[in-house]
């Protein structure tokens, strides 16, 4: 019976995708609270919306842009790893 040379992993690098979703979630998150300061809660930027809706608009924009960022951001290889768990 042949056994085959025990596989050594390398550290692992960040996942280009996380490193990008982290990203966009932080300048996300800085964009809209500069549109809030700049503003000082004038509630009438966001009064066309239904209200129900009003509540979800603010905390809605930093995930929608982690998501997109995430998203679009390219898979990390690793080539360290057999070709089965690739």
């Amino acid at each position: 019976m042949m056994h085959a040379e025990p596989v050594t992993y390398g550290r692992a690098p960040v996942e280009a995708k996380v490193k990008a979703a982290t990203a966009g979630s932080y300048l996300g998150l800085v964009a809209v609270l500069a549109v809030l300061q700049a503003v000082n809660a004038d509630l009438d930027l966001i009064s066309f919306l239904p209200d129900w809706l009003e509540s979800l608009a603010v905390p809605l924009l930093p995930g929608l842009i982690t998501w997109v960022s995430g998203y679009k951001a390219k898979h990390t290889a690793r080539p360290d790893l057999p070709m089965d768990q690739r």
